[in-house]
C-alpha cells in the first residue's frame, strides 16, 4: 500500500484535471478546491486544519500573478504542494541534541503506539550516524516490556540498561544517566511506560522522570493508523509534558494521512522521525517537502537516492556496472543485486518515490507484487553455482529440480532463462554501441591533439 495511498490518489487526480486547461477561472479554482477539501475530511484530517489549509491556497491560487500566468495550473498545483509542506512543518526538524553530553530523548506515548521499538529504531539511526546510544528499559509495568528491548538491544548490539521491575522509573532514569557518563555513551533513550489511555497516574509518572533528569528532548510516539485519535493523544500529552516533537509509527500502513497532515498544526510541534518499516532500520528523518512531493506525485528521489547510498555497496555497484556493459554478468550477480534492492526496503515505497509513476495512468492504485520478486529469488537460490553462473547448460531435467526446490513450475523457471538471455543479448548489442562511440571519440580528440 502507497503511503497516504487514497489521499494522494485523490489529490493527483484532482489537479490532474486543471492540468488538461489551458487558462483557469476563478471558478475552476473553487471547484478543484472543493474536490481537495473533501479528499482531505475523507483523510481523517482535523477540520478546522482543512478550512484554513483551503482558504490559504484560494487566496493564493486566485491571485492575478497566478491567474494570468502562461501555466496557471502549474502554479496552483505549485501552491498546493507549498502548503501541505507548511502544513506538515516546511522542513525538517533535527533531534536537538546537547552540547555537553550526554543528550537525554525521553520516548513518550500510549500503549501499543510502538515506543519500545521506535526506541530501539532510534538508536540504530543514531548509531550510525556516529554516535553511542544507551538504550534504557523504564517501562517496569508491562509484562515483557524490559526483555523486548533487551532482544532488540542485542539484535543491534547497543547496550540496553535495565535495574529490573522493582525499581522505580524515576531512579532507572537517574542511574542510567549516570552509567551513560561513565561508559561514555553520548545519547540516552528513556523507553518510558504507556497506558491504553491518556491518564493523570501516567502523566504524573512522566512529569517526575522529567523533573529528575531533566531531558533534552521528548518524542511522543504516536499510531499514523489512528487518525484524529493520534491528534488528541498529541494535544494532551504536549498540554501536560510540553514535547518537543513527534515519532510517527505505522507510517508506511497508513493510507489516510490523516495524523501527519494534521499534527503539526494543531500542536505546534513538529514530526520529527516516521517510521516507514517494521524493520529495525525501517525509520526515517521526517522531510515534510519530500513526503508532500510523494502525496503530489512528484516521487521522492532524495530519500531513493539516500537509501541507496545507504544499502548498496559502492565497489560492487561500479563492479556491476562494468559487467552490465560488457553484459558478463551471472545469476549469481542478479541474486546479489536482488537482495541489495530489498534492503532499501518495500517494492511499493521505491515505485511511490520515482516521479510521475503513481500518477501515471493504469497505474494509480496499482499494487506491487512482491511475491514474484521471492519466486525469482528462490528459482535462483535452487539453481547450482554451476548453472547460475552458466545457465546455457540448465537443460529439462535441471529446470524440473530447480522448479522442484523453489516450489514454482517448469513454465517459471523457463520465462526467467528466457527474460535473462534476452537481457543480456540487449545488454550485448548496447555495450557495442557504447564502445563504438568511445572509438569514435577517442578518434576525434586524437585528431583535436
Amino acid at each position: 500500500m502507497a503511503v497516504f495511498g487514497n489521499l494522494a490518489e485523490k489529490l493527483q487526480r484532482t489537479l490532474g484535471k486543471l492540468r488538461g486547461r489551458g487558462k483557469l477561472t476563478e471558478q475552476d479554482v473553487k471547484e478543484a478546491l472543493r474536490e481537495v477539501r473533501l479528499a482531505l475530511l475523507e483523510a481523517d484530517v482535523n477540520y478546522k486544519v482543512v478550512s484554513e489549509f483551503t482558504a490559504r491556497v484560494r487566496e493564493r491560487a486566485v491571485g492575478q500573478e497566478v491567474m494570468a500566468s502562461l501555466t496557471p495550473a502549474h502554479q496552483v498545483i505549485k501552491i498546493v504542494y507549498e502548503e501541505l509542506a507548511e502544513l506538515m512543518g516546511g522542513s525538517r526538524s533535527k533531534l536537538e541534541l546537547a552540547s555537553r553530553p550526554p543528550t537525554i530523548v525521553m520516548l513518550a506515548g500510549l500503549q501499543g503506539a510502538g515506543k519500545t521499538t521506535s526506541s530501539a529504531k532510534l538508536a540504530n539511526l543514531l548509531r550510525k550516524q556516529g554516535h553511542r546510544p544507551l538504550l534504557v528499559a523504564a517501562d517496569v509495568y508491562r509484562p515483557a516490556a524490559i526483555k523486548q528491548l533487551q532482544v532488540l538491544g542485542d539484535q543491534l548490539q547497543i547496550p540496553v540498561f535495565s535495574l529490573g521491575d522493582q525499581i522505580s522509573p524515576v531512579d532507572i532514569a537517574k542511574a542510567a544517566v549516570e552509567h551513560a557518563h561513565r561508559h561514555a555513551n553520548d545519547v540516552v533513550l528513556l523507553d518510558t511506560a504507556g497506558r491504553l489511555h491518556v491518564d493523570e497516574e501516567l502523566m504524573a509518572e512522566l512529569r517526575a522522570i522529567d523533573e529528575a533528569v531533566s531531558p533534552h528532548q521528548i518524542l511522543l510516539v504516536v499510531d499514523a493508523m489512528t487518525g484524529q485519535d493520534a491528534v488528541n493523544v498529541a494535544n494532551s500529552f504536549n498540554e501536560s509534558l510540553d514535547i518537543d516533537g513527534i515519532i510517527l509509527t505505522k507510517l508506511d500502513g497508513d493510507a489516510r494521512g490523516g495524523a501527519a497532515l494534521s499534527i503539526k498544526a494543531v500542536t505546534g510541534k513538529p514530526i520529527k522521525f516516521a517510521a516507514t518499516s517494521e524493520k529495525l532500520d525501517g525509520l526515517e528523518p521526517f522531510y515534510p517537502e519530500r513526503m508532500a512531493s510523494r502525496i503530489l506525485g512528484m516521487g521522492d528521489v532524495l530519500t531513493l537516492i539516500e537509501r541507496a547510498e545507504a544499502q548498496i555497496d559502492e565497489s560492487k555497484a561500479r563492479e556491476m556496472a562494468d559487467k552490465l556493459r560488457t553484459a558478463d554478468f551471472t545469476f549469481e550477480d542478479f541474486l546479489d543485486q536482488l537482495q541489495q534492492i530489498k534492503q532499501m526496503g518495500p517494492l511499493q515505497q521505491l515505485m511511490d518515490m520515482l516521479p510521475g509513476i503513481p500518477g501515471m495512468k493504469g497505474l494509480q492504485g496499482l499494487e506491487v507484487d512482491e511475491k514474484q520478486f521471492h519466486q525469482v529469488e528462490a528459482i535462483v537460490h535452487s539453481m547450482t553455482k554451476a548453472e547460475r553462473l552458466r545457465p546455457e547448460i540448465i537443460d529439462g531435467s535441471r529446470k524440473r529440480r530447480i522448479a522442484a526446490g523453489s516450489g514454482t513450475r517448469v513454465q517459471d523457471v523457463n520465462r526467467l532463462l528466457k527474460q535473462f538471455t534476452q537481457t543480456k543479448q540487449m545488454l550485448k548489442q548496447v555495450g557495442a554501441l557504447d564502445k563504438k562511440r568511445r572509438r569514435r571519440r577517442a578518434g576525434v580528440f586524437s585528431f583535436l591533439e
